[in-house]
């Protein structure tokens, strides 16, 4: 960030818009941690990560065992979705297969088809809360502190943000298991501030406090000598009142953070053409997110769900899959050529995962129940991941129970348990040792 800008937004530092109500996990014992501060700072790494809460099927980006699927499956997947087009790669054309084959060929993306839980499937596991507090944590402990949280107190340790660093922590989702803290709180600038695709601002009273207009327009106002009135004096009245901590901090930040949010808000994303972003929320959501990381390098992870498509729960009348998955990499297509045309698609990447996938049997209710196989997509990032493409195999599992079919790891392919995912983000934020966090478990092979 420019000094003239830190100068500008310093007070802003540590304050949150929304304050999410977030619990408490295990300490860190940072002497066992090895950090790479060289690693860090070349990498420079910022993070969306979109969760896919509900549990998404796998099936819009592997399709490839679907006329065994089909053969065994207890209703028709030809009949209920009325067709199913195999891309070159086997991803499912109409469900965003179209976009997915076009981010493979340009290299943007590497899609995982075998993240699997044997861990969950020994366990019968597959329950929506565990399974998702589990994979923010990155951990089987659910004592642990949230993925986001363990970055957060890590490189403040090692020195890599401070009470300076502007916003390095965002949520567009609201309250999330990313980012549960360890028994002794985080200091607040390490906190998530809250925003949504608007940038709107709680403590924002649509009018500027008085010390950020400028004399000129003051004056162009006709009031430069005007008393600041009701909005300085109900902060004053207020900030009285508050009590030391995070709404007193809050309250005093106000200003300037909103300021940096109208700046943000403002940035006008280049022409993409024909990949210009669908016109719908969660569409709305990423371009923010760009805009954001965009503007302030000191952003480091941006954590948001699907909303505004829908959940992914899709025990019955799955049909609207297709569409909502349609339009979520529709919208990763989009934020993909938004980073090339800021040129950030370098240092900037973005996750989507969830907390499990789902069976293949398409059901009485045609849906689908419960699975332990999920797709990993990673995109962006290209200064320290080397994109592969696709990865991973899949077979049926069990065919004699219809109703517990599954996908599997293919016998020999390449597969890794969920908490992988974490040890990624822990591997290109510094940490070079991120299996004593992840229960034994490495970084996927991409970084």
């Amino acid at each position: 960030m420019k000094r003239r800008d830190f100068l500008k937004l310093s007070l802003a530092t540590g304050s949150a818009v929304l304050l999410p109500s977030i619990g408490y996990g295990a300490t860190l014992d940072m002497s066992k941690i090895n950090f790479s501060s060289s690693t860090y700072e070349d990498n420079n790494a910022q993070t969306i990560i979109i969760f896919t809460y509900g549990g998404a099927s796998q099936l819009g980006g592997n399709i490839t065992n679907i006329e065994e699927i089909e053969r065994y499956s207890q209703n028709s997947y030809n009949d209920y979705f009325r067709g199913i087009t195999k891309t070159a790669h086997g991803c499912w054309q109409e469900a965003g297969g179209a976009e997915m084959e076009m981010m493979l060929a340009n290299g943007d993306m590497t899609l995982y088809r075998s993240c699997y839980s044997q861990v969950r499937e020994d366990a019968g596991n597959k329950a929506h809360g565990v399974c998702t507090s589990q994979n923010q944590r990155g951990t089987f402990d659910e004592s642990g502190g949230g993925i986001i949280a363990n970055i957060a107190q890590i490189i403040s340790e090692k020195g890599m943000i401070n009470e300076h660093t502007l916003m390095p922590f965002v949520t567009m989702e609201g309250e999330s298991t990313f980012y549960v803290e360890g028994s002794a709180a985080l200091a607040g600038y390490l906190k998530p501030v809250g925003i949504n695709e608007s940038f709107d601002n709680p403590y924002d009273r649509n009018v500027r406090h008085w010390d950020y207009y400028t004399d000129a327009e003051r004056e162009a106002e006709g009031w430069r000598d005007r008393d600041p009135a009701l909005t300085n004096k109900m902060d004053t009245l207020a900030q009285s009142y508050n009590q030391p901590g995070k709404v007193k901090d809050a309250f005093a930040r106000r200003g300037s953070l909103s300021d940096f949010i109208n700046t943000v808000k403002d940035l006008e994303v280049p022409d993409l053409g024909e990949d210009a972003y669908p016109d719908h929320d969660f569409a709305d959501k990423i371009k923010s997110a760009i805009k954001l990381l965009d503007k302030n390098p000191d952003t480091k992870i941006i954590t948001l769900g699907t909303g505004g498509l829908g959940g992914w729960d899709d025990h019955n009348d799955a049909r609207d899959y297709v569409s909502r998955t349609e339009s979520l990499f529709r919208s990763l297509r989009s934020a993909m050529a938004h980073l090339k045309a800021i040129g950030k698609e370098g240092n900037i990447n973005i996750m989507v995962f969830g907390e499990f996938g789902r069976n293949v049997n398409l059901n009485a209710a045609n849906g689908w129940d419960h699975g332990n196989l999920q797709n990993f997509y990673v995109l962006g990032g290209k200064d320290y991941f080397t994109h592969k493409g696709v990865v991973g195999e899949t077979e049926l599992g069990d065919t004699g129970a219809i109703n517990r079919m599954y996908l599997k790891p293919k016998s020999g392919s390449y597969w890794f348990e969920p908490l992988s995912i974490a040890a990624t983000l822990y591997k290109i934020y510094g940490i070079e040792n991120p299996d004593i966090l992840t229960n034994g478990h490495g970084a996927v092979n991409i970084v």
